[in-house]
């Protein structure tokens, strides 16, 4: 269980997540990828409506959602079981400076209080970091044809020129936004 419970380092972590692809393509010829799974919950909820939602998602699909919902459950139980009450985020004190200047503080959860806690949703900050965030989160996914997840760990795995010109755009979105917008806004 102790192996369970502290960081495994990125020698050990980061092979172990590079062999998930060849694994699922060796089992039945899948992608590793989550932002799809939108596309096949609302092919479920709202069959033959429209036509990008007209495909057999039971066959393309069903084993994604299932992949997403052991996401949820395996976050679920190390969230409920298997993290100490005591355990503090490690972060390092020039990031504690810069959080702090931007007025965060409280570091004792995975993600600051001061952003996404139930009360600040009903904020024009909460609004617009949260719901607007995450359209274009997903916006972005359906744009770039792919989440990070699909593009950093499987197109670079197989070398796709698409996921490296999309990785890279994640990765300078993510600057620009945390080093010009975000000060602005917070």
């Amino acid at each position: 269980m102790e192996l369970l419970l502290r960081p495994w380092p990125w020698y050990v972590a980061g092979p172990l997540i590079g062999l998930v692809v060849p694994g699922l393509l060796l089992a039945g010829g899948r992608l590793f990828g989550v932002s799809s799974n939108f596309r096949h919950m609302c092919a479920i909820v709202v069959p033959g409506r429209n036509a990008f939602l007209r495909y057999d998602w039971k066959r393309t699909g069903l084993w994604n959602l299932v992949f997403a919902l052991g996401i949820l459950i395996g976050g679920f139980i190390v969230a409920q079981f298997m993290t100490p009450p005591d355990h503090a985020i490690a972060i390092a004190d020039a990031t504690k400076a810069d959080l702090a200047a931007l007025g965060i503080t409280d570091y004792s959860g995975l993600v600051p209080r001061e952003l996404f806690d139930w009360s600040n949703l009903l904020t024009a900050r909460g609004l617009f970091l949260i719901v607007g965030g995450g359209f274009l989160v997903g916006f972005g996914s359906r744009w770039a044809g792919g989440c990070t997840s699909g593009h950093g760990i499987t197109g670079l795995a197989s070398f796709q020129l698409p996921s490296l010109v999309a990785v890279v755009g994640f990765f300078a979105g993510g600057i620009v936004v945390s080093l010009l917008l975000l000060p602005l806004i917070l």
